[in-house]
């Protein structure tokens, strides 16, 4: 069984989409205080501008873990 683990960080644009950027592998011990301070300053940057809308308010971050398993069906 394979598990990922991706932090998903979700905002507001300025035409009131969700739109989400997701990190793969996020750090262990990352911490809350940590993903707000980025979520901010992505926005305040205005680094990301999905379908040419700017993203404006922060709605929700999480870690999601997945587990994953193959089988061989053959």
């Amino acid at each position: 069984m394979e598990t990922t683990k991706k932090l998903v960080m979700t905002f507001l644009t300025d035409s009131d989409n969700k739109v989400s950027i997701t990190v793969d592998n996020p750090h262990p011990s990352l911490e809350e205080s940590v993903i707000k301070t980025a979520m901010e300053t992505i926005i305040a940057k205005d680094i990301f501008a999905p379908r040419m809308e700017k993203l404006v308010e922060m709605v929700e971050a999480k870690i999601v873990v997945t587990n994953k398993t193959e089988y061989d069906l053959a």
